[in-house]
């Protein structure tokens, strides 16, 4: 008997996409207190507010009257406490120079399960075609679109985000296919390398798309993913501008998270926008999913929004500046001489080395090192032996295998400091340089 038929999009899926497999891999015997896993890209559980949440909860389910129906279904558009908490916030906080008069025409709308969840449906209401996004890229979410059919065009970045001028390169070499762009993803504190895209950039990357969008007759949607945008914490970093405010076409959309911020097990992501069909498309979309995220959540989100989320972006950002001061150190001092560049540190809670010359995939003596895999009992262990592994995303799997930059990723890794506690990264990275040592010699 045959296998059951698939979709293309099924076909693709039916293996595991790199990093899935690899981390499950990792997963499956990982040994607490002597693994250390700088891959995942967890949260420090330290900066969730286990307290306020235990207060929180008590508040919405004795308030009724504000918080309806806190356990039971809820709508596709969002909690409309909730999106008004959201405003709210924005506003009072000036959140990206965010004013009441740039959001008056605009819509929120709260997906089903986390900012992840919106981003999957932008596959399922838009034609396939390009996708343009910066290079390295969020390896997650374009190896989804690629399973999806969609094709990627990938534009190199400075340490100011996505190069525009290569950008408008790009673009004019496509020639009458730029008529197939449908989107551009743009993560403005990019997700591997935690470069922080500049205000200047952000305009330009407006008016670029807007350009295209007269020539072509149709708007092209921009979607600014600002996962990271709350976890800027380095105090000298320019004061990020929301690219709604450069938006005159009406073709700018943000999708922004609370997970990085209050805690992921809140699955709250939510899209603000322009009205009209696409935003429809959204909300029909997040209803075929089964609704918004769980109503309970979105009701603690609204608490927490409205009563602890100044304090708590203080302390979960001084919390992430502690660990990348140490960890930049740390990196500094152990692998500094072998590293050609190392960006973030600066936001969010990864860093993205490249190597002059030591390689860093899954066949290279550097992985096989820190995984014990090398075949050589003496560096591997006996079975069961305390020999610490060493877990990280290879920069292979971060930069499009097409793309200028393919050659490069072989010698790059993203690190997270994000959910493993200090000591452990130390332990980590001196045991990185050990891999180094032991692949030059």
């Amino acid at each position: 008997m045959n296998g059951i038929p698939l979709s293309s999009y099924g076909s693709a899926s039916s293996s595991p996409a790199p990093v899935n497999r690899m981390m499950a891999s990792f997963a499956a015997d990982f040994r607490d207190g002597v693994d250390i896993n700088l891959g995942v890209g967890y949260v420090n559980e330290e900066t969730i507010p286990s307290d306020h949440f235990r207060l929180a909860l008590e508040e919405v389910l004795d308030n009724p009257a504000v918080y309806r129906q806190p356990l039971n279904y809820g709508g596709p558009t969002g909690s409309q406490v909730l999106i008004e908490s959201i405003r709210c916030f924005l506003v009072d906080n000036a959140v990206g120079g965010l004013d009441a008069e740039t959001l008056a025409g605009r819509e929120i709308i709260i997906g089903p399960n986390g900012a992840s969840s919106l981003l999957e449906s932008l596959a399922y209401v838009l034609p396939k075609g390009i996708v343009i996004t910066a290079d390295p890229m969020y390896y997650i979410y374009t190896n989804f679109l690629e399973r999806s059919g969609f094709e990627l065009l990938t534009v190199p970045e400075d340490n100011l985000g996505m190069r525009t001028d290569l950008l408008a390169e790009k673009i004019a070499a496509l020639g009458p296919r730029a008529d197939d762009i449908r989107m551009f993803y743009i993560v403005t504190v990019n997700n591997p390398s935690c470069v922080i895209l500049s205000n200047d950039r952000r305009g330009e990357l407006v008016e670029i798309a807007g350009e295209l969008s007269d020539r072509l007759g149709r708007k092209i949607p921009v979607v600014f993913d600002r996962a990271y945008e709350d976890l800027i914490h380095d105090p000298q970093v320019e004061a990020p501008a929301s690219a709604l405010r450069y938006d005159r076409r009406g073709i700018v959309y943000e999708v922004g998270t609370l997970s990085k911020v209050l805690a992921p097990a809140l699955r709250i992501g939510y899209m603000i926008g322009s009205g009209g069909p696409f935003i429809r498309a959204m909300v029909q979309r997040t209803s075929d999913a089964g609704f918004s995220a769980p109503q309970i959540t979105q009701s603690l989100a609204s608490w927490l929004l409205d009563h602890q989320i100044v304090a708590q972006l203080e302390s979960v950002r001084a919390g992430y500046r502690k660990k990348a001061a140490a960890v930049g150190a740390w990196i500094d001092e152990r692998l500094g001489g072998l590293l050609e560049n190392v960006t973030g540190g600066r936001a969010g809670f990864y860093f993205y080395l490249t190597f002059r010359e030591i390689e860093t995939h899954e066949e290279s003596d550097f992985f096989k090192y820190l995984t014990r895999t090398t075949g050589r009992g003496d560096i591997d262990g006996p079975r069961g032996a305390k020999n610490p592994r060493v877990i990280y995303i290879p920069g292979e799997h971060c930069v499009n295998s097409g793309g200028e930059l393919a050659s490069v990723g072989r010698r790059q890794l993203r690190l997270s400091y994000g959910y493993e506690r200090l000591d452990a990264i130390d332990r980590a990275i001196a045991l990185m340089r050990k891999a180094a040592d032991y692949v030059t010699e």
